[in-house]
C-alpha cells in the first residue's frame, strides 16, 4: 500500500522522522525543524534528490521522534543511522570504529584511545587513522609520561617501573606541565616534539642505527598522521576547512584540508557510504566530525548544505561560521586539491577493495600447491547431451578476476563422442594458437584427463613449459602429474572458482547451440537444396504440413525435384 500525503498526521514540531517498509525495516532517518513540512516535501512532483521517488515507492509508514530543539534531533539523527545502517541514507563505513582521544577531567588527568569518553574530558578526533592515533598514545607516555586509562595512582605499577608513567606517585608537581605539554601537542602544536625526533633519527642514522631511525621516522609518521604537517601556504587561507569529495559506486572518500594563519596544514580522509546524493553524504560528514571538533570560521563545500546543519554549525562554535562552495581565485584551488587528494584515496581504495581478496587468494593458492606464481589461470571444460552439440570453452583469469577477451568457444569437428577425445581435439587446436603460457592449464576431469592431455603436450614439445591440473568435482580433488591427489580446503578455492567459471561458460555455450540446432531448418541440411528450391516446395505443398505428408512420388511433381533429390528429401524430413 502505497504512502498517501494527505492522510498522513505529523507533528509542526523538530525531531527525527523514519521512513519504513511494510516489515518496518528503516530504510531512511531524516531531521527537520518541522516534521510535517519537511517529510511532506518528500511527495512533491519535482523532487530535489535522485532518490526520493525510489523511497517513498519502497515505503509504506512513517513513524518520528519529536526532540525539544534542532540539535538534539540532529544528535539523535546519528545514532539512529548508526543503529539501523539505513538503504537510502549516505554514512561514514563502518563509523563506530572511528574513536577518539580523550584527556581526563581529573586533578591527575589520565589520556585515553576511547569510543565512549568519561563526562567532562577533553577530546580530540574521531580519527580516521586508527592505528596512528594508537601509536600516537604511545608516544606521548613513552615521551612525556602522561597516565594511561589503567593507571590508578598506585606506588609500584609497572608503567612506572619501565618509565611509562610519571604520575602522581612519580612527580605530582610537575605532572600538570606534561599535561599542558600533551594538550599542546594534541592541539596541532607538535613542531618541537617532531624537530627533536628529527634530530634523533639523523644522528642514528649517522651512527648507522638503522633501527632505531627508523623508530623515529615512524613516530614523526604518527605525529604528523594523526595532526597535521604543513605543506601549502598562501596568504588567502586563514582558518579554513576545505571538504573535497570523490565517489565511485557506493563508494565515496570526502577529504578535509586544515589551514590555519595562512598554512594548509595536512589533510584526513574519510571512506563513507555514498547513496548518491552528494549533499546528504557531505552533510552526513560534517556533523558526524564537527560534533567533537570545533567549526572554524570559514568552511568551503563541494555543495550547499541545509540552514538546519548551518545554524548547528553556529551554534557549535560560538560565532558566525562562513560556508562557502568557491567558484573562483585562491579558494577554489585549495578546494580542488581536496577534491584531488579524495580522487587519488579513492582509485587506491577502490583498487584495494576490488583487488586485495582476489590477489591473497592467488597467493595463498599458490603457497599451497608450492608454485610460483599463479596470476594467469585457463581452465576447460566439455559439455554435450549424448553426442548431441558437442563443445568445449575455456576461460582466463588474470589476477583472480576474468579476463573476458581470452574466453574461448569451441565446437568439436571430430567424430569423438567421449570427453576426454573432445579435449585432446579442442585444447589442440587452443595450443596451435596460443603465443603464451598460463601459469596453471586446469582441466575439469580426474587422473584419466589428466595423463591424456599431458601425453598432449608432450607430443608439442610443451610438458616442461606448460603446468597442468585436473580438478575432478567429487571432494574437489585436484591431481597433478607425478603428486598424490589433494582433496582442496580454502585455500584452493580460487581453482574452484576458475573451474565453475568454466563450467558456466561451457554450458551457457551449449545451451545456446542446441537452442539454434532447435530452430534450424532440417531441409537446408539435405545435399542439392537450396533456397529457391526451398521455397518452390513450401508454395507446392501449401505451407510445411502438406510437405510433411508427401511421398517421393509426390515430391516429384515439384518442378526442379528429380527422383535422387526427392528421396533425399522424403528422407530428410522422415528423421526430423
Amino acid at each position: 500500500m502505497a504512502l498517501e500525503p494527505q492522510k498522513l498526521d505529523l507533528p509542526r514540531e523538530p525531531g527525527v522522522y523514519l521512513f519504513k517498509n511494510k516489515s518496518k525495516k528503516v530504510l531512511y532517518v531524516g531531521k527537520a525543524t518541522d516534521i510535517s513540512s519537511r517529510v511532506k516535501s518528500y511527495f512533491s512532483p519535482n523532487p530535489d534528490r535522485l532518490m526520493i521517488p525510489k523511497l517513498v515507492e519502497n515505503s509504506e509508514i512513517i513513524d518520528y521522534i519529536v526532540t525539544t530543539n534542532p540539535d538534539e534531533a540532529l544528535i539523535l539523527e546519528r545514532e539512529l543511522i548508526r543503529k539501523h545502517k539505513p538503504r537510502y541514507n549516505s554514512r561514514l563505513k563502518d563509523d563506530k570504529s572511528y574513536p577518539l582521544i580523550a584527556l581526563t577531567n581529573e586533578e591527575f588527568p589520565r589520556i585515553m584511545y576511547t569510543r565512549n569518553p568519561p563526562k567532562g574530558s577533553r577530546i580530540w578526533g574521531p580519527f580516521s587513522n586508527v592505528g596512528a592515533a594508537k601509536q600516537l598514545i604511545q608516544l606521548l607516555r613513552k615521551q612525556f609520561g602522561i597516565r594511561d586509562k589503567d593507571c590508578h595512582g598506585k606506588d609500584g605499577c609497572l608503567s612506572m617501573q619501565i618509565g611509562l608513567c610519571r604520575g602522581p606517585c612519580i612527580d605530582p608537581d610537575g605532572y600538570p606541565n606534561i599535561v599542558k605539554i600533551v594538550t599542546n601537542i594534541l592541539d596541532g602544536k607538535g613542531n618541537q616534539i617532531i624537530k627533536e625526533l628529527t634530530k634523533q633519527m639523523n644522528n642514528f642514522s649517522q651512527k648507522r642505527e638503522y633501527e632505531n631511525a627508523a623508530n623515529q621516522r615512524d613516530l614523526i609518521r604518527a605525529i604528523q598522521t594523526t595532526l597535521s604537517q604543513r605543506i601549502i601556504t598562501s596568504r588567502f587561507y586563514r582558518e579554513c576547512d576545505a571538504i573535497g569529495f570523490a565517489s565511485r559506486g557506493n563508494l565515496g572518500i570526502v577529504t578535509i584540508l586544515h589551514a590555519k594563519k595562512g598554512i594548509v596544514q595536512g589533510q584526513q580522509t574519510w571512506p563513507l557510504i555514498h547513496r548518491g546524493d552528494l549533499e546528504d553524504s557531505i552533510c552526513r560528514f560534517l556533523s558526524e566530525y564537527y560534533s567533537t571538533n570545533v567549526p572554524p570560521s570559514l568552511i568551503l563545500l563541494p555543495c550547499n548544505i541545509s540552514d538546519f546543519l548551518s545554524n548547528w554549525l553556529l551554534k557549535k562554535r560560538g560565532s558566525k561560521v562562513e560556508l562557502r562552495v568557491p567558484k573562483r581565485g585562491k579558494l577554489i584551488d585549495l578546494k580542488n586539491l581536496a577534491d584531488k587528494n579524495a580522487k587519488i584515496k579513492l582509485e587506491k581504495d577502490f583498487k584495494s577493495s576490488f583487488g586485495s581478496l582476489e590477489k591473497r587468494s592467488l597467493n595463498e593458492c599458490a603457497n599451497y600447491l608450492e608454485i610460483e606464481s599463479l596470476d594467469h589461470i585457463v581452465c576447460f571444460d566439455m559439455s554435450q547431451i549424448q553426442g548431441d552439440v558437442r563443445v568445449g570453452a575455456c576461460i582466463s583469469l588474470k589476477s583472480g578476476k576474468p579476463e573476458k577477451s581470452e574466453y574461448r568457444k569451441f565446437n568439436v569437428k571430430g567424430e569423438q563422442l567421449d570427453d576426454i577425445h573432445m579435449m585432446i581435439e579442442v585444447i589442440g587446436r587452443w595450443l596451435k594458437k596460443q603465443k603464451k603460457w598460463p601459469d596453471l592449464l586446469l582441466i575439469d576431469g580426474g587422473k584419466t584427463h589428466l595423463n591424456y592431455i599431458f601425453n598432449l603436450l608432450k607430443e608439442h614439445n610443451l610438458e616442461n613449459k606448460i603446468l597442468i591440473a585436473a580438478l575432478a568435482k567429487k571432494e574437489e580433488t585436484l591431481h597433478r602429474v607425478d603428486k598424490e591427489p589433494l582433496i582442496l580446503d580454502k585455500r584452493g578455492r580460487a581453482l574452484i572458482y576458475a573451474r565453475d567459471e568454466a563450467h558456466r561458460f561451457v554450458n551457457q555455450f551449449h545451451r545456446k547451440s542446441r537452442q539454434k540446432n532447435i530452430l534450424k531448418d532440417p531441409l537446408e541440411n539435405i545435399e542439392g537444396l537450396g533456397a529457391k528450391k526451398i521455397q518452390r516446395l513450401q508454395r507446392f505443398f501449401e505451407g510445411r504440413k502438406g510437405l510433411l505428408n508427401a511421398s517421393v512420388d509426390d515430391l516429384c511433381k515439384v518442378p526442379g525435384i528429380g527422383k535422387s533429390l526427392a528421396e533425399r528429401i522424403f528422407e530428410g524430413l522422415s528423421n526430423n
